[in-house]
């Protein structure tokens, strides 16, 4: 029933927007209010791989990994008072577009598409396909290979609700009985241990029955409570969880094709920034109904969510190095009433087929768009379509290939494994855009050059660190001193300067770009979204080279500005409509504040 609902909600959002019209289909009209799109951005960071993944990291050490969350309020607030405005300024649609627009070339636009791709495979279609899997593996006794499979062909029939309109529609769906579900879920938990109060105490006597001998893997972390821990010993240091993370965040929230695309679907620049305070908000929870609950799970069930003896482990869960990636799974499994526990896991596997709809979806569009059509120019719109579906497959078939090597990688933590991939790859990317936003001077070679090096550097580390993967309980540590005092939080940040150095050094060292070429694509030369001009009001704007590209995947750019700029243009009803756009942008301000005060006092609370 759940899933004849949401199939009906895709329908009916997809009828809603303009059929015919790729504006309607990639940008869903540009006519979306703010609480879907808050809704969506909470929905799409939040799918099956996360709550399988922050618990599995509650359950093993504690507290701390909800600061990957609470890092994501500010950076949300980022997106839409900084970035937003420069990228509706500029008018684009991808974000390999934007660089294009930015710097000028083809290279530096294949370059991100290819790394977007890249991304997409390690931390996003691979993960989601565990994470569904594993929950059917938990929920029915299926094999994980036989389930991901499953997993696929719905997923198939479930792509016929295509369209962002429809994606947002259902992420709000699900984002509402989510929430719901696992705030029951907490509320049970919590009971069957006696109170929040127990929880510390409860969490430090969690031991496994059959142990390692000699070793201390099997105890659990004594700073479990809290969320700044020893920068050189603890398993997320306070400095990596500050200025590591802010790196990462800023990559994910502020130039990820996935999130940045449900902000560009609003309907002005003040619904954007009340979507992103409703998902800053919502972000606040995942440490009450998901990250406690995984530590309540390995209360309960300490031989099967906290084993350390690798035969034990392998019958529980199939892998050697820990099975602390069941602990949300076996909670609504073993907790919850019959029908809640149906709904439960129909919204997992929703909330999961979605993502990975509209992740199959951008990923080849990238490729198609940014990659194939320039390779052949003169393509039909049929050879695009065929090549946009080949990609999906290719896509698929490496992300199940990748399976086995995601199962036993960083101890079983699926959302360890998320965070130091996305330490190795991000990085580069991050400082690309804060200066192609924020600095005029950067031009296209120090772009490339920097964004190459960078990408260079951090494959090598990640190749490292799949190569020497960290030693299973009571396995002494031989690892290279690079790779067991590098924590990859700390790679973040230097991979992120490194990248920086090198776009500063080589655009200094050679001819800065036009005046004509930075024109309403910086924070410094953006057109306001107020103030409208004759150009933008005669009619939509026609990008370099887009006249053709009407297949599906590119969009026919038409301004954003166009519906704001007429409500503040002068004439009949025009200033009083600026008045009401002015106090809810005073509205969006103030919550802004409040929204940071009430974050600060958590970290306080449990740093």
């Amino acid at each position: 029933m759940y899933f004849l609902l949401n199939l009906a909600v895709g329908i009916w959002s997809s009828c809603r927007a303009s059929r015919n019209s790729v504006s309607g289909y990639f940008l869903a009209g540009r006519d979306i209010a703010w609480w879907p799109i808050g809704a969506s951005l909470f929905a799409s960071s939040e799918g099956a791989g996360l709550f399988i993944g922050l618990a599995s990291s509650g359950a093993a050490g504690g507290v701390a990994v909800a600061g990957f969350e609470w890092n994501a309020t500010y950076v949300l607030l980022v997106l839409s008072w900084l970035f937003l405005p420069v990228y509706l300024s500029a008018e684009i649609v991808t974000m390999p577009e934007y660089l294009q627009r930015r710097f000028g070339g083809e290279r530096i636009r294949i370059c991100l598409s290819f790394l977007s791709l890249l991304l997409s495979i390690f931390t996003k279609i691979s993960t989601d396909l565990y994470s569904g899997a594993l929950f059917i593996q938990i929920c029915l006794g299926w094999n994980l290979y036989l389930s991901t499979l499953l997993m696929l062909a719905v997923t198939a029939v479930y792509t016929i609700a295509g369209g962002l309109t429809a994606v947002i529609y259902t992420d709000a769906l699900q984002t509402l009985i989510m929430v719901v579900g696992a705030i029951i879920l907490t509320v049970i938990a919590f009971h069957r241990i006696g109170g929040y109060h127990n929880l510390e105490e409860a969490y430090l006597a969690a031991i496994p029955s059959k142990i390692v001998p000699n070793t201390t893997c099997h105890l659990p972390r004594r700073d479990a409570m809290h969320l700044f821990r020893d920068p050189i010993s603890g398993d997320l240091p306070w400095t990596g969880m500050t200025l590591g993370l802010t790196v990462l965040a800023t990559w994910y929230w502020c130039t990820d094709q996935v999130i940045v695309q449900r902000s560009l679907s609003a309907r002005s620049l003040n619904h954007a920034k009340a979507a992103s305070i409703l998902a800053s908000y919502l972000k606040m929870l995942p440490m009450i109904v998901i990250v406690m609950p995984g530590m309540i799970s390995r209360i309960l069930y300490p031989d099967a969510v906290g084993c350390v003896d690798p035969e034990q482990c392998a019958q529980v869960c199939g892998t050697e190095v820990g099975c602390a990636n069941i602990a949300y799974p076996k909670l609504v499994m073993e907790l919850m009433p019959s029908g809640l526990r149906g709904l439960m896991v129909a919204v997992m596997m929703a909330a999961l087929m979605s993502s990975l709809t509209s992740i199959f979806n951008s990923s080849s569009a990238l490729f198609t768009m940014d990659i194939w059509r320039k390779v052949r120019q003169e393509a039909s719109e049929k050879e695009l379509l065929l090549v946009g579906r080949v990609v999906t497959v290719v896509l698929v078939a490496v992300s199940v290939v990748w399976l086995p090597i995601l199962q036993t990688s960083n101890s079983g933590q699926l959302f360890i494994y998320i965070q130091s991939v996305t330490s190795y790859l991000a990085p580069p990317v991050t400082a690309v855009f804060l200066l192609a936003v924020f600095w005029k001077r950067a031009n296209e070679q120090g772009a490339f050059w920097g964004l190459m090096v960078g990408l260079a550097v951090g494959l090598s580390r990640m190749v490292l660190e799949f190569a020497y993967p960290v030693p299973r309980c009571g396995v002494l540590d031989h690892r290279p001193s690079v790779m067991r005092d590098l924590h990859y939080l700390h790679v973040a940040p230097l991979l992120c300067l490194l990248t920086a150095g090198i776009v500063v050094g080589i655009s200094c060292l050679t001819p800065p770009p036009s005046e004509a070429q930075i024109k309403d694509v910086t924070w410094w030369t953006r057109r306001s979204l107020e103030v409208p001009s004759s150009a933008h009001l005669s009619g939509p704007p026609t990008l370099p080279g887009t006249e053709k590209d009407a297949a599906p995947g590119i969009l026919q750019p038409r301004s954003f500005c166009t519906e704001r700029d007429a409500e503040g243009a002068p004439g009949k009803g025009g200033r009083s409509e600026q008045r009401t756009a002015g106090f809810w942008s005073q509205v969006c301000s103030a919550n802004a504040v409040i929204l940071i005060c009430i974050n600060l006092f958590f970290y306080a609370y449990f740093a």
